[in-house]
């Protein structure tokens, strides 16, 4: 199956929620009214789309179709354009199925640092694994750093994926400060040429903030050891969590300054509109997105594709 099946298949409760009765709402041939237009707006924001998005895309309708006689096709076209461009904003990322990883911004000189951070549960250390897959494949030499020392299954699990992808791991006792576990990742990748370095963090909520101060801490030491790392912030968000993911965003973009989002867990949920809140709200890329369970189910985010999956008319 390929990445845009397995995408359109991901989103299927999604979609399947958002069309429920919807082609008995908008009906060709009808006045298209100010009732129909309310009760789309209602269907979009139970996809955990947000009230803002939503009402912006119900807004354009309203604005080019209200009181004219329903045009179907031209109704979803509107949809589709509004919605890509809510997605793709201004640092909207071009397809191209030759470089995979052009979401990301390398360094000039190796090693690139990525550092990942997210709620326990959120799929984050499924994602780096994922993530590590996907550029090994590319022919980048990745090196990991276990830096959620708190957990000791985080810890145990990245290791097990560095071994099934070849990849060295930097590693220390349970308890040991994140900091000094990052700063030892920067130090080893350093000696190692390595081009790409990934940091795991302790999944945290969002609300302690002693734990959002320890994330600072982790840039400035990442910095110190090398200069403008991180280069990306990557911040994993559960899809299946909804709006509550947007409030992870929020907080987490703040103190980890995250300059993307790899959005897990999109197979199954009937809350995938959570991606166009997330871009509309917060102004961050989703840049991949997770659609299974295997190591190769993370894929390049891709708006033009994304809106084909959700808003094509199902048969």
């Amino acid at each position: 199956m390929g990445f845009f099946d397995k995408l359109k298949q991901g989103l299927q409760r999604t979609k399947q929620l958002l069309f429920t009765d919807v082609r008995d709402i908008f009906r060709s041939g009808e006045i298209l009214g100010e009732s129909q237009l309310e009760q789309f707006e209602g269907r979009l924001i139970r996809t955990d789309m947000g009230v803002a998005a939503s009402s912006l895309i119900v807004g354009e309708l309203r604005e080019k179709y209200l009181g004219r006689t329903v045009v179907v096709d031209e109704l979803w076209g509107s949809i589709k354009d509004t919605v890509k461009g809510l997605l793709k904003g201004t640092n909207g990322t071009v397809w191209d199925p030759d470089q995979p990883l052009s979401p990301l911004r390398f360094a000039e000189t190796n090693p690139t640092v990525i550092l990942v951070t997210g709620v326990n549960g959120t799929g984050k250390t499924t994602s780096i694994a994922k993530l590590a897959k996907l550029l090994t494949t590319s022919g980048k030499k990745v090196m990991l750093a276990a830096g959620d020392t708190f957990r000791a299954a985080a810890v145990e699990q990245l290791t097990m994926w560095s071994q099934r992808l070849g990849c060295e791991i930097v590693t220390r006792p349970s308890g040991t400060d994140p900091a000094s576990v990052a700063f030892a990742g920067c130090e080893e990748a350093l000696k190692a040429g390595v081009d790409v370095l990934i940091i795991d963090t302790a999944g945290r909520l969002h609300n302690q903030a002693n734990l959002m101060k320890e994330l600072e801490k982790i840039r400035r030491v990442i910095d110190k050891k090398i200069p403008g790392a991180p280069h990306e912030c990557l911040l994993v968000i559960d899809a299946t969590t909804g709006q509550n993911g947007l409030n992870q965003a929020q907080h987490f973009g703040e103190a980890a300054q995250c300059t993307g989002i790899v959005l897990a867990k999109l197979d199954g949920t009937a809350k995938g509109g959570v991606t166009v809140a997330i871009r509309q709200q917060m102004g961050i890329p989703v840049k991949y997105v997770g659609v299974g369970e295997q190591i190769d189910d993370l894929q390049l985010f891709n708006a033009d594709n994304f809106v084909s999956a959700l808003f094509d008319q199902p048969s």
